[in-house]
């Protein structure tokens, strides 16, 4: 009778506060029960798999059977429709707008072509297209080793060394799927893994173990597999990673020097070049989103939903395409602040990138007249190690992705560097011109559109063209009927 009492005595916002407390206790263990069953059903829907996935499975659509979000997301890097101010998806003819590099690469196979990278769903279609990969210039099947899934299928058949050092044309009915799951994972585990050995034997010659890398680290070495600065050594053209002094411009420039490498000598100048290929993570790690732990992961192929199950996107894309599911995930700002900010560090990469290409497409051809006066290799040798660094930093910044926005600083820093040499290189050479009796400054040749460049470095395109359209009525389907029934063949093996 107490008891009923002194509950009747008490206060009503006492009954209220307990009432509100045990709803929000409620509450709470509700949600807590709720994510761990959201986080066992996605762990059956990732891992009890509708089928089987063979190792070296180089489908894609194979693959999508059991993670269908993922490759529906996949697919959508065929989309060709995005452009940027500087960069995309969509189609741009590289020569075409910057003639100057036709002359900058006179001799080499990029003064043929070279266009904007399309989606990684175009990657072995692009590969088999580019002038690039005509006779004339004899590419080897190193040049295969990014663009497709069937290349860690290969190597392991064949042997690394065997795969790089055999022509590229005898490797295409060979190399048919692109790019694709079978590059970054583990069938058995969905693990990320690497399939490429130059960043495995890159690392071990740094003391490093692969192995050894966090999961968010991976997150950015699987696009370094082949997102990097990379040349072919030796005569079996065996893929290496010029990262054993180190990954900034100049410390591959001192690694190139020492081994006295070259990928070609330019025709008008007679430099010993080097050519950049991509060095999107190297350049990176030198900048503020790597010093924060960011991975290429987390810009380009963001967090999704789908209902109650959290996904990575696999449509790898540039972020100014997804600003609301990259950017602002860790930035506050308004969509187009960030599309403003990101453009206002590009122009400012641009700007410097476009005096440096005026300068070295001069010092080539005053080079060239120097060469034509009888100047001698003792005049000319400080004035080609210069041509060659400045020509070297420049593209270490232009190869990259993203018009230096993955580190402007860095960017902008190395630019400038190369500014300053082909200067140093002018300079030399107008003391060798007037030696020489030629009148200066040299009055430069129209190069100002691409066809006027490539005519003035005598380029055959017309048969170059002609060349690539017969291989692609010729050669072409006959690769694709062979690996069809290599495919067929594999898949009844499976059954």
């Amino acid at each position: 009778m107490k008891n009923n009492d002194h509950t009747a005595k008490r206060k009503p916002w006492v009954n209220w506060m307990i009432f509100l407390v045990t709803v929000v206790i409620v509450f709470i263990i509700g949600l807590f029960a709720s994510s761990i069953i959201e986080r066992r059903s996605e762990s059956q829907l990732y891992f009890q798999m509708v089928s089987e996935i063979p190792e070296w499975e180089p489908r894609n659509e194979v693959w999508g059977q059991n993670f269908p979000r993922e490759y529906e997301s996949y697919l959508q890097t065929s989309d060709t429709s995005f452009k940027s101010k500087h960069f995309g998806s969509k189609h741009i003819d590289y020569l075409a707008k910057y003639p100057e590099m036709v002359v900058m690469w006179a001799g080499y196979s990029f003064s043929s072509d070279y266009n904007q990278g399309r989606g990684h769903y175009w990657a072995v279609e692009d590969n088999r297209k580019t002038l690039r990969t005509t006779s004339r210039f004899m590419q080897p099947s190193t040049c295969w080793t990014c663009k497709s899934t069937d290349v860690p299928r290969v190597m392991n058949e064949i042997g690394v060394a065997e795969f790089y050092k055999t022509p590229w044309i005898d490797m295409g009915a060979q190399i048919v799927n692109h790019i694709g799951c079978q590059d970054c994972h583990d069938p058995k585990t969905m693990n990320l893994r690497i399939t490429r050995p130059g960043l495995v034997e890159a690392f071990e010659r740094q003391g490093r173990n692969v192995n050894d890398a966090t999961h968010q680290e991976m997150r950015s070495l699987v696009c370094a597999q082949c997102h990097v600065e990379y040349y072919f050594k030796g005569e079996g053209k065996y893929l290496t990673f010029p990262w054993d002094k180190g990954f900034s411009a100049d410390e591959m420039e001192k690694y190139y020097d020492e081994y006295e490498f070259a990928d070609w000598t330019h025709a008008l100048s007679r430099t010993p070049m080097l050519k950049a290929q991509h060095p999107d993570y190297e350049l990176h790690m030198t900048g503020v989103h790597a010093d924060r732990g960011v991975a290429c992961a987390d810009c380009h192929m963001p967090y999704q939903r789908d209902g109650g199950i959290k996904f990575t996107s696999h449509f790898m894309v540039s972020p100014l395409q997804n600003i609301s599911g990259s950017c602002q995930v860790c930035h506050r700002e308004s969509e187009e602040k960030l599309r403003e900010n990101v453009y206002e560090r590009q122009d400012k990469v641009a700007e410097l990138r476009h005096i440096t290409e005026a300068n070295l497409a001069r010092t080539h051809i005053e080079a060239k007249i120097a060469w034509d006066a009888g100047a001698s290799e003792e005049e000319m040798s400080p004035v080609l190690k210069l041509i060659r660094h400045a020509q070297w930093r420049w593209d270490w910044v232009a190869a990259a992705n993203a018009m230096g926005f993955h580190s402007p600083v860095e960017a902008l820093r190395v630019l400038g560097t190369s500014i300053q040499k082909s200067q140093e290189a002018r300079v030399l050479l107008a003391e060798i011109l007037t030696r020489h009796n030629v009148e200066i400054p040299i009055d430069m040749p129209d190069i100002s559109t691409k066809e006027k460049a490539q005519e003035f470095i005598n380029l055959p395109m017309e048969e170059l063209r002609n060349y690539k359209r017969k291989f692609y009525e010729d050669i072409v389907p006959q690769w694709i009927k062979e690996s069809k029934e290599r495919e067929s063949k594999m898949h009844a093996k499976l059954k």
